[in-house]
């Protein structure tokens, strides 16, 4: 070849081209004379659908290219080890693999050790300076490589199920490393090189290219195809002792080396910085931890080129945004098992304010807008976006600060394969998706969630209007037709309470009954000195009972830390086994034969520590009867030696349920939002609202807010009003008298707060479904109060004050 005089020399140019267009350039220049030819991805020219349909972020396509680096690198191990990875003396899962080959791997906590381990496993951005400029991206990784030779029925194969009979890696399909070639510029180039392992053969490259349809084949073809490149009917290889490839503290000797030409990299482009997250955020917990390279040429001001990602877990783990962290653990017949993990952020964190801190919080864990995060092996499948939380859960004051990772790998596979596309970034909709969704939102509401939304809500709650004659003056004054009344009545909490009960003083703050002895301090330890349970017990088994159609929380007593079960380092756990089922005979019954799962015949959620508490909750499935019985073992894991305790679960009558009424039909009032007005500051009284008080609880008031509706579930409880905003204060500025600054605060309150009644009203009846352009590429879900709060604050509030709103000036009379 007389452009190329050796096959090394092109393998060269190939891979120091920065650009699609720099390397097509070398690629039409080859000589077809040479016996250059293009042969279909998978053996396969109707390939296309294969590669295009499959992730949709372009984040998410990369992460396949780690995971399969991280699959590369046990598989290595194993067959260093002399183990076959088919057979059954090969670990059985990515834990038990990582447990076995790295036996040092609780090291990787400490910076040393995580950092050299890293160096196996590198994502480097090449590629030209600026926002603009193309991006190119390099992942390496000392996995066990492959023969050029063997190229074909490896990485330029498609959907030959090469893992299926491995256990211990990510891969299944033999499809997902293709994903990326979709965001590969428009002629999607893709470079890979790779050699064995132990040293042995040549060092093989290939180029994988979008094959352009000549003007006769634009005739007959539908569609394209994809193809990689061979010469003189081979894949290029040539031998090599080493190579600078630009990696991070070491040569290339052996392993895989892919470039992602002008690959997709949306927003800023800076590898270590900004990929990083977004990668973290789909590795919530990988089983290697990985390095981040960017160049001194694309960032010659940057001082931190390099960093190591080792999941969104670790990162959250004492990160001063978090407010606490939580699990349950959920054992079903239908599900499966599945650990829920949740991440509750802080509202003000570092000095900063409620809009900073909240703006900090979505560009570090929310970049890819990915509020509850589905995981197998660590790796993200699917997500919920923050709707999950206002939608499903209604805990509307947790938007934007509430992180929840469930990990699906030890689900009924059956199950699980119902949830996840082939290309792993997105749910199906289909019955199991939706089975869960109501699954996690009906748990997640009775747990610790529950009690830290109460926490946020109690903070605001307003028990007495203090505008409460303004509000009735206002409303009795306003035409409302029948209509309109029963629509407020369906949509707004009505006063219906029994003003002839008396309430019972609430006792807050460490408050005590008369006589109750003062709790002594809770004082966590790292590891547990003891595991209560306080029962009736027969002989050395507890003994509970549970109605069959109910449940039963069953509360353990000890010492240890809150984290204890979710903690990175050295966790503890949980164990529930069963021990023995005894069936009820006594009705003419038989033994329905040994029980070896717990699941079928208890649903078990598992909460963690809080506080001293650990709870467990106990329902019957449908295969048990009144009158059965179950022992359960409950063993909690400690360092030295486990706690332990039985317990006898006997299944008692079902619960009697409460007869249905028909209710009298009642002409309801109309029911009307509280009004509270919120002040930058007040002196000498603490009872009054101000933006301090409400920046404490997520919600951000400055002189741009107007206002902001607090929405629990579906009803809009209060309108915080903010009387120091800028509008407000411009609009006053034009008044002379004292009576007029009274009369435009009245008027500025009743347009803002029945503009904002009558908006959701309509809106929420209505039933849109609202979304926001984040960018050009990207949508985002808004919840109806954040649309009503930026639209006020848009100029909204000022049109309503300067035009119009007469009827509600002359209803004030």
């Amino acid at each position: 070849m007389a452009e190329y005089p050796s096959l090394d020399d092109l393998f060269v140019r190939f891979f120091q081209a920065r650009s699609e267009k720099e390397l097509d350039t070398t690629v039409q220049a080859l000589s077809k004379g040479q016996n250059v030819s293009w042969h279909p991805l998978g053996g396969n020219d109707s390939n296309f659908g294969v590669i295009e349909n499959q992730q949709s972020n372009p984040v998410a396509a990369s992460v396949e290219k780690l995971t399969n680096a991280i699959d590369a690198i046990l598989m290595r191990r194993c067959l260093e080890e002399s183990i076959d990875p088919k057979a059954q003396e090969a670990p059985q899962s990515i834990e038990e693999a990582v447990e076995r080959f790295f036996p040092n791997h609780k090291n990787w906590d400490l910076n040393a050790w995580r950092n050299q381990q890293a160096e196996n496993i590198q994502i480097i951005g090449n590629g030209y300076r600026g926002k603009s400029a193309d991006t190119s991206l390099i992942i390496y990784d000392d996995g066990e490589g492959q023969h050029p030779e063997d190229f074909e029925n490896t990485f330029l194969s498609l959907l030959r199920g090469n893992k299926n009979e491995i256990h211990f890696v990510h891969g299944k399909y033999n499809m997902g490393g293709s994903g990326a070639i979709a965001f590969c510029g428009k002629n999607r180039y893709q470079l890979i090189a790779s050699k064995r392992y132990d040293g042995s053969g040549l060092f093989g490259f290939t180029l994988i290219r979008k094959h352009p349809l000549t003007r006769e084949e634009a005739q007959t073809k539908r569609s394209t195809w994809y193809e990689y490149l061979k010469i003189d009917g081979e894949i290029p290889a040539f031998e090599i002792d080493e190579l600078d490839l630009g990696l991070y503290n070491r040569k290339f000797r052996t392993g895989t080396i892919i470039k992602l030409y002008s690959y997709e990299v949306k927003g800023n482009k800076h590898v270590r910085r900004d990929l990083a997250r977004s990668i973290n955020e789909f590795l919530y917990e990988p089983a290697l931890p990985i390095y981040t390279v960017e160049t001194k040429e694309r960032y010659p001001n940057d001082n931190v080129l390099e960093g190591v990602i080792f999941g969104l877990k670790r990162r959250l783990e004492n990160n001063e945004y978090i407010e606490e962290t939580f699990s349950e653990e959920y054992t079903d017949r239908n599900i499966g098992k599945m650990k829920v993990t949740v991440h509750v952020f802080k509202a003000r964190a570092k000095e900063k304010t409620v809009s900073d801190t909240r703006k900090t919080i979505q560009n570090e864990y929310f970049k890819n807008n990915m509020a509850v995060l589905f995981s197998v092996n660590g790796q993200v499948h699917g997500h919920y976006t923050s709707e999950f939380i206002t939608r499903s859960l209604k805990f509307n004051l947790l938007r934007d600060y509430l992180l929840i990772h469930v990990d699906c790998t030890d689900m009924h596979i059956d199950f699980r394969n119902e949830l996840f596309m082939a290309s792993r970034d997105r749910l199906k909709q289909g019955e199991e998706s939706k089975a869960l969704r109501h699954f996690l939102a009906d748990n997640l509401k009775k747990g610790q969630l529950r009690d830290a939304y109460k926490r946020r809500k109690d903070n605001i709650s307003v028990n007495s209007a203090d505008d409460t004659d303004m509000l009735k003056t206002l409303a009795e004054n306003l035409p409302i037709n029948d209509e309109m009344r029963k629509l407020l009545s369906r949509t707004f909490k009505l006063d219906q309470a029994d003003k002839t009960k008396k309430s019972k003083p609430s006792l807050k703050n460490g408050t005590r009954k008369k006589g109750q002895p003062e709790k002594p301090p809770f004082k966590p330890q790292r590891y547990p000195s003891f595991f209560n349970i306080n029962t009736k017990k027969r002989g050395n088994t507890h003994v509970f009972t549970v109605p069959i159609n109910g449940e039963r929380t069953v509360q353990f007593n000890s010492d240890v830390e809150n984290q204890y079960f979710d903690r990175v380092d050295d966790p503890g756990d949980l164990q529930i086994a069963i021990l023995d089922y005894i069936p009820n005979t006594a009705t003419g019954g038989t033994a329905k034969g040994t029980v070896n799962n717990i699941s079928d015949v208890l649903n078990v959620i598992k909460r963690s520590p809080h506080n001293g508490t650990i709870k467990v909750v106990f329902h019957p499935t449908d295969n048990v009867q009144v009158g059965d019985e179950i022992q359960v073992s409950v063993s909690l894991t400690s360092p030295g030696e486990d706690f332990n305790h039985i317990l006898l679960i006997k299944i008692s009558e079902p619960k009697s349920q409460p007869k249905k009424v028909d209710p009298k039909p009642v002409e309801e009032p109309i029911g009307l939002p509280k009004l509270v007005q919120v002040f930058e500051t007040v002196k000498n009284d603490p009872k009054a609202f101000t933006w301090e008080k409400l920046a404490g609880n997520n919600i951000d008031m400055n002189y741009d807010v107007i206002m902001y509706p607090l929405v629990e579930g579906d009803i809009l409880e209060a309108i915080y009003i903010n009387m120091d905003s800028n509008v407000l204060k411009s609009y006053k500025s034009k008044l002379r008298s004292m009576e007029q600054h009274q009369v435009a605060e009245r008027r500025y309150i009743s347009a803002v707060y029945f503009h904002t009644l009558f908006l959701y009203v309509i809106n929420k009846r209505r039933g849109y479904h609202i979304f926001r352009w984040e960018n050009e590429e990207q949508e985002r879900s808004v919840d109806l109060t954040e649309y009503l709060q930026d639209m006020f604050s848009s100029h909204y509030a000022a049109f309503l004050m300067n035009f119009g709103t007469g009827e509600l000036v002359e209803a004030l009379g």
